[in-house]
């Protein structure tokens, strides 16, 4: 469904501050856009305010304006029924909510796009359609990071700090990837084709970022409600020095795959022109991470949408691959235990991916062919 100048109908599932960044970017650079949210009182501010509200950032100045929205509602089906590209953009955590939501509603020719898929969302919602038994001809895929950094300031209101460089997405079966990036970059020039989903999720970078700098800086968080910057003054370079060592294990996985890895550093390059001589050094370079603050409370998306949607699949697949996670495993420990919580038991495992017992060879071609 086309808008009058040939070009895709958004909607934009999510109203957190990444779903507003999204739905807002959008309808400023003048694509029709449809917004759903599950909860009335998220949405209720932009329902009144018609749209949302984009502000610029010192790198951004120029990205701001008003995003008249077409449809804002708690209705997914509406929002499919009406849209081109589905633009999933909700914690992990919530995938799977999404993919069930929008299943029965889902016609030949949509494509859907997880943003990001941290670790395995594409593959996730992929089987529950396949379980669910849809029949339309849509195609799944994620993107590796988000990409924006944004923040919501106000009610209807959010700031665009930073719009990476380029986003390597993929989809399942990888064959179809052409076929989105074609369809996404009439908005979304920085999205670029990956070879694979298993690219995008295992270079998730925030497993590697998020989990770790929010746990090692927990009483700073709860000392100051988050009243600090949480990559600048929250990554020192004792903290560096771990995150180095996760990378190093994520990365071991990946190799198990016989799957290239790009390390932490590589990518702050490629998505933020940040360089430096070690991870410590690329961070503090990184522009777009000045002025971004540290959650509020430990009880955040950094952890509860992090750690089980992230960690966990990749330290469950070293696990099978027979690769150490041992500092990856250390995080998900500690995260148990400030937040009371079994991540693993909550966790994308491999066991509920459907990829335990598969030998490497089966798990390249469930990615490649969409079956093994």
């Amino acid at each position: 469904m086309p808008d009058e100048l040939g070009r895709p109908v958004f909607g934009v599932f999510g109203a957190g501050n990444g779903g507003q960044a999204m739905a807002g970017y959008l309808a400023i650079k003048g694509f029709k856009v449809h917004l759903y949210n599950r909860s009335e009182p998220r949405i209720q501010p932009i329902k009144l305010m018609g749209g949302i509200e984009v502000v610029g950032s010192e790198m951004h100045p120029d990205l701001r304006g008003f995003g008249e929205l077409d449809v804002v509602t708690t209705d997914a089906g509406e929002v499919v029924e009406r849209s081109d590209i589905l633009l999933v953009v909700v914690p992990a955590n919530g995938h799977r909510f999404i993919a069930e939501q929008i299943a029965p509603h889902l016609k030949d020719g949509q494509i859907i796009v997880l943003n990001p898929g941290r670790t395995f969302g594409a593959l996730e919602v992929f089987q529950l359609l396949k379980e669910k038994e849809v029949k339309a001809d849509v195609i799944v895929a994620e993107a590796q990071t988000f990409i924006f950094a944004s923040r919501s300031i106000n009610p209807a209101q959010v700031r665009i700090f930073r719009v990476k460089n380029s986003i390597p997405v993929a989809a399942i079966p990888a064959y179809r990837t052409i076929e989105v990036v074609k369809a996404l970059r009439v908005a979304f020039p920085q999205f670029v084709p990956e070879a694979n989903i298993f690219l995008t999720s295992l270079n998730n970078i925030g497993a590697v970022f998020h989990p770790a700098i929010t746990v090692l800086n927990a009483s700073r968080i709860e000392s100051t409600h988050g009243d600090f910057e949480f990559y600048i003054e929250g990554v020192t370079p004792a903290v560096a020095s771990i995150l180095e060592r996760i990378d190093e294990e994520r990365c071991r996985v990946m190799e198990g795959l016989g799957i290239r890895a790009m390390p932490a550093r590589e990518w702050l390059y490629i998505a933020y022109d940040a360089v430096g001589s070690s991870l410590f050094e690329a961070i503090h370079n990184n522009r777009g991470y000045y002025g971004i603050k540290a959650p509020p409370t430990v009880e955040h998306r950094y952890i509860t949408e992090d750690v089980p949607m992230s960690l966990v699949p990749i330290a469950s697949l070293g696990k099978m691959l027979e690769m150490a996670t041992d500092t990856i495993e250390s995080i998900i420990r500690l995260a148990n235990i400030i937040l009371k919580r079994d991540f693993w038991a909550e966790g994308r495992t491999v066991e509920k991916l459907g990829l335990a017992g598969l030998t490497v060879r089966e798990i390249r071609r469930l990615a490649l062919e969409g079956e093994i």
